[in-house]
């Protein structure tokens, strides 16, 4: 039985106890965690189901991306709303305390068990996800670079060098120094970004006719048309980077609000659930209660 003493020493040690559970906020973080991951899970599954490898088939890139951002969303929501509610319906009952810092108790409880499980899932989840996008925007910009300076970084001062002996008419070469020399002259004209030199476009014309035979005029039609197709493949790689910077940055902003309302959720969820707490009635007093004032009566 505890008496009056124990009693007054477990009151006046309350005010120095901590304010925190911490098992009840790992136990949230982790169903948190858990659940966060098989909708993730389930969300993936559900995505490749709607794709197609043909085109003009399944879902379109638009309304995946919409149904990502909503499914995002939505695992957010209910992950940590669960976390928060089992982190305020597990944690210690906080007994001769004002209403207001419960309140701030079990909200800071909701809040701590959401920022533990973000720790633990942005490894298994942002990380994968931030990494696939970081690849997508490195690809764009590889192909753009790869289409305008590849060739020139390789051998800055070729062009310049290949300058030096030109002549009226080109010298008979092979096929591997033939396209070294025009390979370079169309890299140092694209890296510069403008169009191709009279001099350059004659030379090379004088080139593609002495290798395959045609005549002075077809050989200039054929440069601008090769030229042509590497301004286009040019701009196609830029657009591709485009995209893929803006998919990032879409990407991160929605992460963000998903984030923001996991918090918001795990907080209000802890508050429920805290409330849920202090409404439970402890048979276990009632029984002991009955036991004395029978053991009382019996005395009597």
């Amino acid at each position: 039985m505890i008496t009056s003493a124990e009693l007054s020493s477990v009151a006046n040690d309350a005010p120095n106890r901590s304010g925190v559970s911490w098992a009840a906020i790992f136990a949230g973080a982790a169903a948190a965690a858990a659940l966060s991951l098989i909708l993730v899970i389930l969300g993936a599954g559900l995505g490749l189901a709607a794709t197609s490898p043909w085109a003009d088939e399944g879902a379109s890139a638009e309304a995946l991306g919409i149904s990502t951002i909503i499914w995002l969303l939505l695992t957010q929501i209910i992950a940590s709303g669960l976390g928060g509610y089992i982190a305020g319906r597990l944690r210690v009952k906080w007994a001769n305390l004002h209403g207001d810092e419960v309140y701030f108790r079990d909200t800071a409880h909701g809040f701590l068990a959401w920022a533990v499980a973000t720790l633990v899932a942005a490894m298994l989840i942002v990380g994968s996800a931030g990494g696939l996008v970081s690849k997508g925007a490195q690809a764009g910009m590889g192909a753009m670079a790869a289409a305008s300076t590849v060739v020139a970084k390789a051998d800055p001062m070729g062009y310049f060098v290949d300058s030096l002996f030109r002549s009226e008419s080109p010298v008979a070469v092979n096929e591997d120094a033939a396209n070294g020399v025009a390979g370079r002259i169309l890299a140092k004209t694209i890296a510069q970004g403008g169009a191709l030199g009279e001099a350059d476009r004659t030379y090379l014309a004088q080139l593609v006719a002495q290798r395959i035979g045609v005549s002075q005029v077809e050989a200039e039609a054929r440069v601008d048309q090769v030229f042509a197709q590497i301004q286009q493949a040019k701009v196609q790689a830029q657009q591709t980077a485009d995209t893929a910077a803006k998919v990032a940055a879409w990407t991160a902003l929605w992460t963000f609000v998903a984030l923001l309302c996991g918090a918001f959720f795990a907080s209000c969820a802890a508050l429920f659930g805290g409330r849920q707490r202090d409404r439970v009635q402890w048979l276990e007093g009632s029984a002991a209660d009955a036991t004395v004032r029978h053991t009382s009566a019996t005395i009597r």
